[in-house]
C-alpha cells in the first residue's frame, strides 16, 4: 500500500494543536511501520529541514511549492497525476477536486458552536470544507468522542464510519525541578512567582475575559500569565487588561508566544494551568500540564471531562463566580493541587502517539479495503 500524507502543517516551526498532530503522528507512523511494507509518501508545500523527519527506505519526499492555493491546485495536481492508494490529512481538508481514497481528520467543530472566533470567509470555507470531507472520506478520524457525537449531529456522517483516536503528548515535555532552570526561564519571560498560566491562542473561544474577570475578583497575590500569540478578535481582551488599574494590570502578564523548549518549566513553575476554553475538540494544554505536575482547573463543556475525567478541578465556563472560586481553590488548598497532581499522572498515561499511529494506521488500511 502507498499512502500519501499532506505533511504541510508539520513544517510550521510555531506550532499550535494542528501543526504539533501532524508533526507527532506522522513521526510515529514512520517509526512503527518500516518493517510491515507500506510505503509513504509525504506531501510538503516547502522543504522541510533536515532531520524533520526520520530517515526511512520506506518514505518518499515530495516537495511541492505554491504560495497560494497549495491544497487545492498544487496538492490537487500531484494527486491526480500520482495517485497513491489511499490519502490521509491530519486536518480538515482534502483537495476538492480529489475522489481518489481518502481518510480526513476533523479535530472540532467549535467555528459551528463560535462562529466569532473566525473571520466570515473561514466560517464558510471550514463549513463547506468539513461537511464535504467528512462525507468524501471513506473514513474520519476524531480526536474525542465529542468531536463524533458533533460529526453525526451537525453534519449527518454515519458513525461507522468515524474513527475515535486520541492523539498523544510532546514526547520532549516532561516537568521540570530543576531551581536554576526554572529560575532562568522565568526571568526570560519577566514572570515571578506565585503563578497561573494559560497557554494557547489568544482568542474569543478560550474565554480569556471572563478568565481575566474571575482571577480579579480572586484577589489573590498570584500572577496570571496568558502565553500565546493574538488570534482572530483578541484586541477587546487586550483591551480589558489595559483598561484595569495599574495594580490590577501589572499581575496580569502576556508574552506572547512561548518557545517550546520552555514550555515545561513555565508548567512546572505555575501553581495551576488555568483552562476554561468554551469549545476543544480536545485540548492539549490541559495533558500537557498534567504532564509537568501542574494542578489544572478546565471547562466542564466539549471534550475537556472527557479528556480530563476526574483528574482535573471542572468548572461552568460560563459562571464568572464558579471560575473565581477555583481559581481561589486551587490557590488556597494545597491538598487539592496534590490530589490533581497525582490524578494527573495518572490520566496522562492514557494518551500515546504510539497508540495513535497504530489505530490510524489500521484506519488508512480499513479505508483502502472498503
Amino acid at each position: 500500500m502507498l499512502a500519501g500524507i499532506d505533511a504541510s502543517r508539520a513544517v510550521t516551526p510555531r506550532r499550535t494543536g494542528t501543526e504539533a498532530y501532524a508533526y507527532f503522528l506522522i513521526r510515529a507512523i514512520i517509526n512503527q511501520t518500516a518493517e510491515r511494507g507500506i510505503q509513504f509518501r509525504l506531501y510538503f508545500n516547502e522543504a522541510p529541514a533536515e532531520g524533520l523527519f526520520p530517515e526511512s527506505s520506506h518514505v518518499e519526499y515530495c516537495t511541492i511549492p505554491l504560495p497560494r492555493l497549495w491544497t487545492h491546485v498544487r496538492l490537487a495536481r500531484e494527486l491526480r497525476q500520482r495517485p497513491p492508494d489511499i490519502f490521509f490529512t491530519p486536518a480538515h481538508v482534502i483537495p476538492f477536486v480529489y475522489r481518489g481514497a481518502s481518510v480526513a481528520t476533523v479535530h472540532d467543530l467549535g467555528y459551528h458552536y463560535f462562529p466569532d472566533a473566525h473571520t466570515r470567509r473561514q466560517v464558510a470555507y471550514l463549513q463547506l470544507s468539513t461537511r464535504m470531507n467528512a462525507h468524501l472520506g471513506r473514513r474520519v478520524i476524531v480526536d474525542s468522542e465529542t468531536t463524533k457525537a458533533d460529526l453525526q449531529h451537525l453534519y449527518k456522517v454515519e458513525p461507522e464510519k468515524i474513527d475515535v483516536i486520541y492523539p498523544g503528548l510532546d514526547p520532549w515535555l516532561r516537568p521540570i525541578t530543576e531551581e536554576e532552570e526554572l529560575a532562568r526561564t522565568l526571568r526570560k519571560y519577566g514572570i515571578t512567582t506565585p503563578y497561573f498560566i494559560y497557554i494557547g491562542t489568544l482568542q474569543p473561544r478560550k474565554n480569556l475575559s471572563r478568565l481575566v474577570r474571575a482571577f480579579v475578583a480572586a484577589n489573590l497575590p498570584h500572577r496570571l500569565i496568558l502565553a500565546g500569540k493574538p488570534g482572530w478578535r483578541a484586541q477587546p481582551l487586550l483591551d480589558e487588561i489595559s483598561a484595569l488599574d495599574f495594580e490590577t494590570r501589572r499581575k496580569i502578564h502576556l508574552p506572547g508566544y512561548v518557545d517550546e523548549a520552555d514550555k515545561g518549566a513555565l508548567l512546572s513553575g505555575a501553581e495551576g494551568l488555568l483552562y476554561p476554553s468554551l469549545h476543544e475538540g480536545f485540548g492539549f494544554p490541559l495533558l500537557e500540564g498534567q504532564l509537568c505536575d501542574t494542578p489544572v482547573l478546565a471547562a466542564s463543556s466539549s471534550s475537556l471531562p472527557e479528556i480530563a475525567g476526574d483528574s482535573a478541578l471542572l468548572v461552568d465556563p460560563l459562571n464568572t463566580a464558579a471560575l473565581t472560586e477555583g481559581i481561589r481553590r486551587l490557590a488556597l488548598e494545597p491538598a487539592l493541587r496534590k490530589e490533581l497532581v497525582a490524578r494527573g499522572r495518572q490520566n496522562v498515561q492514557r494518551f500515546s502517539w504510539e497508540r495513535a499511529a497504530t489505530a490510524v494506521v489500521a484506519s488508512l488500511l480499513r479505508a483502502v479495503s472498503e
